[in-house]
């Protein structure tokens, strides 16, 4: 008390200054399990275009081929997105990555191989080629290895994620980008292949997407750039363009940066192995 020399003890802090930012903005219960329905609900998205994408490739037409190309182009929109939005909101979970995965093997396995496959062979079967039995056997299986080396690729981060350069390298060509490239591929010609040769070299490009998924070549990850905070007006005005060219030239705007992201890990790990190999060798 007052006067008789006992000193005062100071009232403690609260208990919540000592809570974590991520935890203390959602203290409600009920609000903070919502939270981590957010990114699945971007996931459910991606794997529903993907499923889209199925069907419309099976029902077939210039049309329907075209919707499944966009369908697995916004797959990719919402696949970037989940992750993103999981870790600003502070709710990443194993479950969330499984779930991402799964959904993964849809829109970006299942989907762009059984889209490839219809594109592809259609018209070219339709045509009463002499071939047509092997042509078909020789399309399903290139569609299958595209197929099997997705699952594999997306196994395989699972375990190991991007064991080289941290966040700023995928080892092996993601799945969206191999995806996005016969996507992009099928959007920008639109009408189904009708020759032959022309057709087998389209399944060989699919081998060499699956090959690329499962290979240790490391491509550019975007992750390291700092979006949340203030970048240079370059940078500001060369991606308003590049988002102006997709929204007025899809066609050749898609397919021309799907090509450079899959020819640039290509030329860089070639120029690294020509360096490694030219480099004086110290005794």
């Amino acid at each position: 008390m007052a006067g008789t020399g006992t000193k005062i003890e100071p009232m403690p802090e609260p208990e919540q200054h000592h809570i974590p930012f991520k935890e203390r903005r959602f203290r409600n219960p009920r609000l903070r399990r919502g939270i981590f329905l957010v990114p699945s609900l971007f996931t459910v998205a991606n794997l529903l275009c993907g499923y889209y994408a199925v069907v419309a490739s099976l029902l077939g037409g210039t049309e329907n081929y075209d919707h499944a190309a966009r369908a697995i182009g916004f797959a990719i929109l919402f696949d970037s997105l989940d992750g993103r939005i999981a870790r600003l909101l502070g709710a990443n979970t194993d479950f969330g990555v499984q779930f991402d995965s799964l959904a993964d093997v849809v829109s970006f396995g299942i989907a762009p191989a059984i889209l490839s496959f219809a594109w592809g062979t259609r018209n070219v079967m339709l045509d009463g080629a002499k071939w047509t039995q092997f042509f078909g056997n020789f399309a399903w299986v290139c569609c299958l290895v595209f197929l099997i080396c997705c699952a594999w690729r997306l196994a395989r981060f699972n375990v190991q994620g991007m064991a080289q350069g941290g966040s700023k390298f995928f080892v092996g060509m993601p799945t969206p980008a191999a995806a996005g490239l016969l996507a992009a591929v099928v959007h920008g010609f639109k009408h189904p292949l009708q020759n032959e040769w022309v057709s087998v070299l389209w399944f060989l490009l699919a081998v060499a997407l699956g090959a690329l998924m499962t290979s240790k070549i490391r491509y550019y990850s975007f992750k390291d750039i700092p979006w949340t905070k203030k970048q240079r007006s370059f940078w500001i005005v060369l991606l308003g363009l590049i988002v102006g060219a997709i929204w007025i030239y899809s066609e050749y705007a898609l397919v021309i940066l799907a090509t450079t992201y899959a020819a640039a890990g290509v030329l860089l790990h070639a120029v690294r192995f020509i360096r490694h190999r030219l480099a004086p060798r110290t005794p």
